[in-house]
């Protein structure tokens, strides 16, 4: 019985509306006590149930020596089951809530984030398995916000060319009933928000800090019209400070919760390449906008693309959508110069018209020998080009029409 289903089973869900309380309570204060991704409480929670799982973090009854200390160290400054029903409390009074997986708006797709193995080391690489809960504030529902939604992510000091691209990428997808993700920074991300919403769309902030204290404070503004028209949404429990590691932990739910991910600008090392390293590994489309090359803010979407086959290069949201739509739902056509008249002419033809002179006249024979033909052929060919418009007979010989040229 997996995550979603009802019931007690693999996924140590509960059975009754009480059940789903003590539940929903302790999932909220296993993210206080541990950092959420964490592989073996997520595990313990699959096995056993969250209420369970948290009474073992507060007995110290484990054997992951790092895990138990950290329980300890968090345990020793609060009540964990207090803090949780404080916090619960106080997000009802702010109209924030907590979606749990047995919850009908639970979106499906972070299930996936249980199979991501990521080859590099350390414990945010290693610790990236799916929620326990989300922090959400908005109206929507969690699923639907998610289901037909792409990531637009980038360089927080991000160049003219990095906003315009994104806010006008952003405006397009929105437009056209998509909901655009992102982490809600200067920049790329805000340029995306600023997008969609100019667009009366949805948009979806996924923060690493509290959703009563969106940071950063100078996109205060922005926040709110997000929560009007969109979400605002973490894993981490109210009063929860924006620190650096947890931007990186962030960095997994956008990968997993998206379609697809497109990040429009990126320094060699940064958040938005470690994003696109979790949506590869999740097999998700990765699409990466190209810059300047002389721009230290595109190195990254350059490197992304030149060492991973897998990534796509899009220059609109016609080439996302293509790449996220279902199969045949986006087909956009490829560009290409206006259409002229000569474009429709025969292998013959064509070698006949590029021989007239683009001033004066040649005769058929001089024509003939220019292009490599024999004069009957020129003969036959001068008629269809005369009679497209192309070419024109004169007392001289043939001469290119005006609108040839």
């Amino acid at each position: 019985m997996g995550e979603g289903d009802a019931g007690v089973g693999g996924g140590g869900l509960p059975r009754t509306s009480t059940d789903r309380d003590e539940d929903r309570l302790a999932r909220v204060a296993l993210t206080w006590l541990v950092e959420p991704g964490n592989r073996t409480v997520w595990g313990l929670v699959q096995q056993g149930g969250a209420a369970a799982t948290l009474d073992l973090l507060l007995r110290g009854d484990l054997p992951d020596g790092r895990l138990r200390a950290a329980a300890a160290a968090r345990a020793a400054v609060g009540d964990a089951r207090r803090f949780a029903e404080a916090a619960l409390r106080r997000g009802e009074k702010l109209g924030a809530r907590v979606v749990v997986p047995s919850d009908p708006e639970w979106p499906g797709r972070v299930a996936d984030l249980a199979r991501l193995e990521l080859r590099t080391g350390g414990r945010v690489n290693q610790d990236t398995r799916p929620p326990l809960c989300f922090w959400v504030r908005g109206g929507l529902p969690l699923d639907e916000a998610f289901e037909r939604s792409v990531a637009v992510v980038g360089a927080r000091a991000a160049t003219g060319y990095g906003t315009h691209v994104a806010g006008e990428m952003a405006y397009a997808l929105a437009d056209r009933g998509w909901t655009v993700v992102s982490g809600g920074a200067f920049g790329i991300d805000a340029a995306a928000h600023r997008g969609a919403l100019a667009a009366g769309g949805r948009t979806v902030t996924v923060l690493a800090c509290g959703v009563e204290r969106p940071y950063p404070a100078g996109n205060v503004a922005l926040f709110e019209r997000i929560v009007e028209c969109g979400l605002i949404v973490s894993e981490w429990p109210l009063g929860a400070e924006p620190l650096r590691h947890r931007f990186l932990i962030r960095n997994r739910v956008i990968a997993a919760a998206t379609a697809g991910t497109v990040v429009v600008e990126a320094a060699a090392r940064s958040g938005a390449t470690q994003t696109m390293s979790r949506v590869l590994a999740l097999s998700r489309p990765a699409l990466v906008v190209p810059g300047p090359v002389t721009s230290a803010m595109s190195v990254g979407c350059h490197a992304i693309l030149r060492g991973n086959p897998y990534a796509r290069l899009v220059t609109s949201a016609d080439d996302v959508l293509e790449e996220v739509g279902r199969i045949g739902e986006y087909l956009s056509e490829r560009p290409r110069g206006p259409d002229r008249r000569r474009d429709a002419l025969d292998e013959e033809s064509a070698l006949v018209l590029e021989a007239v002179p683009r001033r004066g006249t040649s005769t058929p024979e001089e024509l003939a020998a220019a292009a490599g033909l024999d004069l009957r052929t020129v003969l036959r060919r001068l008629s269809l080009l005369e009679l497209a418009g192309l070419v024109v007979r004169r007392e001289d010989g043939i001469a290119l029409a005006l609108d040839a040229l």
